[in-house]
């Protein structure tokens, strides 16, 4: 088995797929005109419109209804990443470190999904992401 994707569902994709642009640096591909993939090394973010839920069941996902999950993105330097996106999301904390030796802080997407950007500083955590 192999992890191919996180998906998302919007309620405005294309204020979603923008966002996470901004957010990664990295432009989508657009597969469909209701679907659209961020590829970034090591992961997909996949963001489907709510008009795609039907194609897998009516009523299946919710457009903003998740408070369970959050989306972790491993970046160079959390502070530059923070000052780069303070003005422009929904922030939730600024960095900070974190017992597992991350430095991280958390905004909001446009439906509410929690984003955490982290740096990796104590020796242990640069080890378990191989950035030493």
């Amino acid at each position: 088995m192999k992890f191919a994707s996180t998906r998302l569902i919007a309620a405005d994709i294309k204020r979603m797929v923008a966002f996470y642009e901004q957010v990664t640096g990295t432009a989508a591909q657009w597969l469909a005109p209701v679907f659209a993939e961020i590829v970034l090394p090591g992961a997909v973010l996949a963001i489907g419109s709510t008009e795609s839920v039907p194609l897998f069941k009516e009523g299946s996902a919710e457009a903003g209804a998740n408070r369970t999950a959050i989306i972790e993105l491993l970046v160079d330097d959390v502070d530059a990443e923070f000052a780069r996106l303070k003005d422009h999301v929904d922030m939730v904390s600024e960095p900070k470190l974190l017992p597992w030796g991350n430095r991280s802080n958390q905004f909001r997407d446009p439906e509410g999904t929690l984003v955490s950007l982290f740096t990796p500083v104590t020796d242990a955590a640069k080890e378990r992401f191989g950035t030493r």
